[in-house]
């Protein structure tokens, strides 16, 4: 029996649950497209499947709705992979293992994908369903966005006629996003050496927080568990003589990291001192993250005496300078609207291999000449050290619009449907609203969608009552869209 069976609109739960059938982690899109296609061929209706597995559903406009604007429906397919570590989950074949808890959809020791396969829920009961009334639609459903908007980047858009788009890959209702940051990410590859040694081999691990989103909820104070492990590492060394055998941290870069893990080598006198060390740093930590992130723990785990290849004493020094200094947090805020994050870094990705640190960061900014300059501070310090940097998925800010027919008539409807006016604000997080603007002359766009909370976590929850509500605001502003010239 579906898990989401009962729950009101069908559709929209129905579809849903289907989409979290199908292994749709980033990367990994063919399954989840070929479906979408099967989608569309059942019912007979137009589509587009490209290279990257990009799918768009063309559906005619209904009768009264001929000469209004083409509406462009758009959101991701591709979710942020994410499992606890007891958890045995198979992100290539298995399906995902839905739960309702309260007034909440989430899943059984993983991400949901809400972000962002409510939207593509969305799109497909709106196909799905005949009855509705629309003007000619274009449902964009686009892929790997959450590593780089690479779906996005690689459409082309010359299959596409609207100028009017509404993009759903937001997560807090009541807000219409009309402005996003841009974005990269910027990897680092430091060379070490590595020399044999004797001696303890204990395993750190700095764990239990909360993490999240690296745009959304880069001002939230949470802390980043590679950040503080550098942190350790330097209090450690004011103290004892060690070397790091192996470290890594976080697997997604647009994830603050929740926690990171490192085997540090000793001498067995020594094993105390990293212990009071730990537990020093860790009621430090607390106090400082009291009220976002006070559940931080640093666990120490001796092992046993032996014989192995840890990093040499100048390749450990240039690893904690560099997990010292790389940028983490807000770099500014913005001048021009009030309590928006202008540019901001994330060091999502850790990992020591058997010749160089690896480390990839999340460079976010609403101003290009300032993601710029962050990402040059990154390639400095790499390069300081030795190292080579090179950036990735770089992908534009999607530019506030003075005059909007869709930000005007979508909030019309929300307050003419619930009673109140919808916020008005632009968000830090990257949305491919910026690369369609960019490719589409004239795009007025607007971002919307019903609440979830911990994105890109394993908590990750999606509001029921949200998305019914979401779903009819969609419905109404789909109906009005004949009042646009």
């Amino acid at each position: 029996m579906a898990v989401l069976e009962g729950l009101k609109p069908e559709k929209v739960f129905h579809f849903f649950e289907k989409l979290c059938e199908i292994p749709h982690g980033s990367t990994h899109m063919k399954e989840i497209s070929d479906y979408l296609v099967s989608f569309a061929k059942e019912r007979n209706l137009k589509y587009y499947q490209d290279e990257s597995y990009n799918v768009v559903i063309y559906k005619d406009a209904t009768a009264g709705y001929e000469d209004a604007p083409i509406t462009i429906l758009q959101g991701h397919c591709d979710m942020v992979a994410e499992k606890t570590p007891d958890s045995d989950h198979d992100f290539m074949k298995d399906g995902l293992k839905l739960q309702i808890e309260g007034d909440y959809i989430t899943a059984d020791g993983t991400t949901l994908g809400g972000d962002d396969g409510i939207a593509v829920a969305y799109m497909l009961a709106v196909l799905d369903d005949d009855t509705l009334k629309h003007s000619a639609l274009e449902c964009v459903i686009t892929t790997d966005e959450e590593i780089g908007l690479l779906g996005a980047k690689a459409l082309d858009t010359s299959v596409l006629k609207g100028t009017h788009m509404i993009n759903m890959d937001s997560e807090e209702e009541g807000y219409l996003w009309i402005s996003c940051a841009g974005g990269l990410s910027g990897t680092s590859r430091i060379p070490v050496e590595y020399q044999e040694m004797e001696g303890v081999v204990t395993e750190v691990l700095i764990d239990g927080l909360n993490g999240g989103h690296s745009g959304a909820e880069i001002d939230k104070n949470r802390a980043n568990a590679n950040k503080l492990m550098g942190l350790f590492l330097y209090e450690l060394g004011q103290k004892i003589g060690y070397s790091i055998k192996d470290l890594s941290g976080g697997t997604k870069d647009n994830a603050i990291t929740r926690s990171c893990k490192a085997a540090i080598v000793t001498d067995a006198e020594d094993v105390e001192e990293v212990k009071a060390v730990a537990e020093k740093l860790q009621a430090e930590l607390r106090a400082e993250y009291a009220g976002s992130d006070e559940g931080i723990t640093i666990s120490v785990t001796p092992g046993k005496e032996e014989t192995v290849e840890a990093l040499s004493l100048v390749s450990k020094e240039k690893v904690v300078f560099y997990l010292v200094h790389v940028p983490f947090g807000i770099e500014k805020m913005s001048g021009e609207i009030e309590g928006l994050v202008e540019t901001s870094s994330n060091l999502g990705i850790l990992k020591l291999g058997k010749d160089a640190l690896y480390s990839t960061s999340s460079v976010r900014s609403s101003v290009g000449s300032a993601k710029e300059h962050l990402s040059a501070k990154l390639q400095y310090l790499t390069e300081f050290l030795g190292g080579s940097y090179e950036e990735q998925g770089d992908y534009p800010a999607w530019e506030y619009k003075k005059d909007s027919q869709m930000r005007d008539l979508m909030v019309d409807v929300y307050e003419e449907l619930f009673g109140e006016k919808p916020a008005v604000k632009a968000i830090h997080a990257g949305l491919e609203c910026g690369l369609f603007y960019d490719k589409i002359e004239g795009l007025d766009c607007v971002s919307f969608g019903p609440t979830m909370i911990d994105i890109h976590t394993t908590e990750e929850k999606l509001s029921i009552p949200s998305t019914k509500k979401m779903w009819k605001y969609l419905v109404r502003t789909l109906e009005k869209m004949n009042t646009i010239q």
